[in-house]
């Protein structure tokens, strides 16, 4: 077994933790390497949600009224604590407030002025929630360039880059960090883009939960991100931190309560808010958004560099542990997807088991053999086709015949384009992860694909990727 990386041992107060404030994680012999998909809360970000409901009344914030300025006065703290979070000014950023990341990117989509001479700019690893913004602008008569994703660490490349960003202008979208590989992008091409003459969209939904994001030293326009990934509670809020002249160039399509200054039904005309509530619509969600400051004020408590430091260290262990696996005859079981080292990834790491004969084992056999194994790990393209058409090698040719062509099922399209299984196994790594979840998970990888050659026998068709 190899030697645990040194600046583990300093991390021991998230093991303290994990026996008090995240004990559930234990008490039912549940091994969670899911972060990527959602974070884990503390009982003390419950017992906070209970003891402020019970303490006081709130309601609807678009009114004067006591109960209505308490809940303004409670969602206009979660903003700052938001730009405090990201280091940015409040001069400089505004935080609106969605369902989700997924909901900011659309805001962002929808709005943008998109038209005929400017490009939207997609580096091939992005969720989907970011490719859907091609949609809008394709819609408008923009151009779409998707930079490719390069074998062997799928990394998109600086020159690419560079040359897809030098002409005309728009808007360019990556993420921080891949949630499918755990790569992380350079932080630098947003200046880069700006000084184009591009608005970047920078993606922090699975870079922001282990990672320091400074948003007056890498200024992008647009971050959209989940709290629930960040700190597990609340579910159901997100939010877009955008720059205030950036915000100023969108042009919303519709109107909605909550959003505007005025408006006349017969006359046709209305007024959008003057601040960040014109993107803000209906009814916010007024009882959870309190429930962020708390979040970000306990990872805060917690501090970022060291859940930085535990997520680096263990998924360094990780990689290793998966590279000892081997078959009696010393080949491999795991086919790694992204980068083998540290250096430039976060704790999000992608690969198939591959049997005795060297053949990938169905994912959905992992899936249901984790589950009852109860270990908590991810299968499929998790949301972000680019990057698993770049680790499984498919030809730009076979992509460009739809998967409802002719075939009649998922199944039927994975068989078009000759791959062996319809996505990768995913162990993700966060805030109270340690060394027994990685053994125990390892172990069972041993013990149930070792000389074997599992076949997907039973399984259900695949309904969706």
């Amino acid at each position: 077994m190899p030697t645990v990386h040194p600046d583990y041992t300093g991390t021991w107060r998230l093991d303290e933790l994990r026996a008090t404030e995240y004990r559930h994680l234990d008490e039912h012999g549940q091994v969670y390497l899911d972060y990527t998909g959602a974070g884990v809360a503390a009982q003390a970000q419950f017992r906070a949600h209970f003891e402020r409901l019970g303490a006081a009344c709130y309601g609807n914030p678009h009114s004067e009224n006591p109960t209505s300025s308490a809940s303004t006065v409670l969602v206009e703290e979660a903003r700052a604590a938001i730009l405090r979070f990201f280091n940015a000014s409040p001069d400089d950023y505004a935080v609106i407030f969605t369902a989700n990341a997924t909901g900011a990117c659309r805001l962002v989509g929808e709005a943008y002025p998109f038209h005929r001479g400017t490009r939207l700019v997609l580096t091939g690893d992005n969720h989907n929630s970011a490719n859907g913004i091609r949609e809008f602008a394709k819609a408008r008569g923009a151009r779409v360039v998707q930079l490719p994703v390069r074998r062997p660490d799928l990394r998109v490349g600086e020159a690419e880059v560079r040359a897809a960003v030098g002409r005309r202008r728009g808007l360019f979208v990556f993420p921080a960090q891949s949630n499918f590989t755990g790569v992380q992008h350079p932080l630098e091409w947003v200046g880069l883009a700006q000084r184009h003459g591009y608005d970047v969209l920078l993606d922090a939904a699975a870079f922001a939960p282990a990672n320091p994001l400074d948003l007056t030293a890498v200024p992008a326009d647009f971050v959209p991100v989940s709290w629930y990934k960040v700190f597990g509670y609340p579910t159901g809020v997100g939010a877009l931190v955008a720059r205030r002249t950036a915000l100023a160039r969108l042009r919303r399509p519709w109107f909605s309560g909550g959003t505007i200054q005025a408006v006349s039904a017969h006359g046709g005309w209305h007024v959008p808010a003057p601040d960040e509530t014109a993107f803000e619509d209906g009814t916010l969600n007024f009882l959870s958004i309190p429930d962020v400051r708390f979040g970000i004020d306990w990872v805060a408590g917690i501090g970022m560099d060291l859940i930085h430091r535990r997520v680096r260290c263990l998924t360094s262990w990780l990689l290793r542990r998966l590279g000892d696996l081997r078959h009696a005859d010393g080949s491999p079981m795991i086919l790694l997807y992204g980068p083998e080292g540290t250096r430039l990834r976060g704790g999000t790491v992608a690969f198939n088991v591959l049997d005795r004969h060297g053949r990938i084992v169905d994912e959905r056999l992992i899936a249901r053999d984790t589950a009852a194994a109860g270990i908590s790990v991810r299968t499929g393209c998790f949301c972000n086709p680019g990057a698993g058409e770049a680790a499984f090698e498919i030809s730009e040719r076979a992509l460009r015949r739809p998967a409802d062509d002719g075939m009649r099922t998922l199944d039927d399209y994975l068989g078009h384009l000759g791959l062996p299984t319809g996505g990768a196994v995913r162990a993700s790594l966060g805030l109270v992860s340690n060394i027994a979840d990685i053994e125990r998970f390892v172990t069972f990888l041993d013990d149930a694909y070792a000389d074997r050659a599992p076949t997907p026998d039973g399984l259900k068709p695949r309904e969706r990727c």
